[in-house]
């Protein structure tokens, strides 16, 4: 969550430059991908393409297939980097864990997809200095290598680069990439599902400068990243439901803020999540020093934090916050079971069209929170306009003191246990095209406990 500005922008780049030095330095001796296919390869007959059996290389099968075909990898370890270009190509191994993309530590992205409709599914990806998975419609390499979020985080051009329509990652294991594990950035149409993050030195899943996103975020699970599920500068149409959310520095994030462009964030809907025990010291630190946070709002405007179970966060469950320039306003957070945090509802913004209800929680700051700033008619607006208010923190719980432990390097955070694969890899494939559908938020109910990871879609 971003609630100091311009430190933040300061320790981010640092943190980018020090992975990018290595990410350059390995492009420059032909480590970043698997090259052109060579003259002799020929499309075989069918819509499916076989990795290795048709094709020694990833990049070569993708360079090959058509569009709407799929690219099916079978089991072994592909030290290389995959960019998909064309549309509506549906990548996908055939076991989750058994099918392992692994960056070495010396490339930058794991797969970068800019082909609308396209799909990534049931594979792993792990050890790319940048990112694990990009969906984006950036197209210009070197911006790639940068984390698509443009040069030294200036706003990028959203007109050069219109958002890429339709994508999906399923059943995707991302760990111990450098900065982003799934990366959805200028991004639109899409669904993150049944996946799994950890080791990341940003966030697990993030989704970036997007309006409208249309875009839903389900039944994953994110854990041991500096951040979990992180949303900056996206709007309109976006849901993060019945993940689970565990032992980060900080679960969620909703920011505002201008190194990105689209700023502010607006419109998100945050549902039946378990947020848990986000104080894990065995993680890359977080470049905003965020440490002990539930669900944070920096700047977010007209979302809605609904039946979460947010639990056991050490500085705050649920945070709204103003960062300089991007006042959060018109955000409800309601229904949700807050408890065993150091505090569990804190409102720390200048305006007064935030609200809470119905929260069931045990501290709030300011005192009364909920009655004086609560959503009904009668209650909205009765905290002071114009100034912040102060938190007020327990004895011995301040808020914003929290200190965080040294972090970890993101390759040292130890490898997941094996995750759900596809029941049936053989399937035809389904490009990501009329997506996210209907979404039902009201599906989603309040888990009834932290090891709920309710699924209703």
């Amino acid at each position: 969550m971003n609630r100091t500005g311009a430190p933040k922008r300061k320790l981010r780049a640092a943190l980018r430059l020090s992975i990018l030095v290595f990410a350059f330095a390995w492009a420059a001796t032909g480590c970043s991908g698997a090259g052109a296919p060579p003259e002799k390869a020929r499309h075989p007959a069918g819509s499916v393409l076989r990795v290795p059996q048709d094709f020694p290389s990833v990049q070569q099968a993708v360079d090959i297939a058509r569009e709407g075909e799929t690219v099916l990898i079978a089991p072994g370890v592909y030290r290389e980097s995959v960019r998909v270009t064309k549309p509506r190509l549906v990548l996908r191994g055939t076991d989750r864990n058994k099918v392992v993309l692994d960056g070495g530590l010396r490339r930058s992205n794991g797969i970068t997809v800019t082909g609308a409709g396209s799909v990534v599914e049931n594979l792993t990806v792990h050890g790319y200095l940048a990112n694990g998975v990009l969906f984006t419609g950036v197209t210009d390499e070197r911006l790639q290598q940068r984390g698509a979020g443009g040069s030294a985080y200036d706003p990028l051009d959203t007109t050069r680069f219109p958002p890429v329509r339709g994508f999906r990652a399923t059943r995707v294991t991302a760990y111990n990439n450098g900065l982003y594990g799934i990366y959805a950035f200028d991004a639109r149409d899409g669904v993150i599902e049944d996946s799994y993050a950890s080791g990341h030195a940003d966030s697990g899943i993030y989704v970036g400068q997007c309006k409208p996103c249309a875009t839903v975020v389900r039944g994953n699970t994110v854990e041991h990243n500096a951040v979990g599920i992180e949303m900056t500068n996206a709007s309109d149409s976006l849901s993060v439901l019945g993940n689970r959310v565990a032992r980060n520095r900080v679960g969620i994030t909703v920011n505002s803020n201008d190194l990105e462009a689209l700023a502010p964030q607006h419109g998100a809907v945050i549902a039946g999540n378990v947020v848990a025990d986000n104080n894990a010291a065995g993680t890359p630190e977080q470049a905003d020093g965020g440490f002990g946070i539930g669900i944070g709002i920096g700047g977010g405007t007209a979302n809605r934090v609904q039946r979460n179970l947010v639990r056991g966060n050490r500085a705050a469950g649920v945070v709204v916050t103003d960062p300089p320039g991007h006042p959060a306003s018109g955000n409800r957070v309601e229904g949700n079971r807050t408890t065993g945090n150091g505090i569990d509802l804190v409102l720390a913004s200048a305006d007064p069209g935030n609200c809470f209800a119905g929260n069931r929680p045990g501290t709030q700051s300011p005192n009364g929170l909920e009655g004086r700033a609560g959503c009904g008619a009668r209650a909205r607006g009765t905290l002071p306009a114009g100034r912040t208010v102060a938190v007020q923190a327990p004895p011995g719980v301040p808020f914003n003191r929290v200190q965080a432990p040294p972090g970890v390097p993101f390759n040292r955070v130890p490898a997941p246990p094996a995750q759900p694969s596809m029941p049936d890899p053989t399937v035809p494939g389904t490009p990501a095209t009329g997506l996210p559908g209907a979404v039902d938020a009201a599906a989603y109910p309040l888990p009834k406990d932290v090891d709920a990871l309710p699924r209703a879609h």
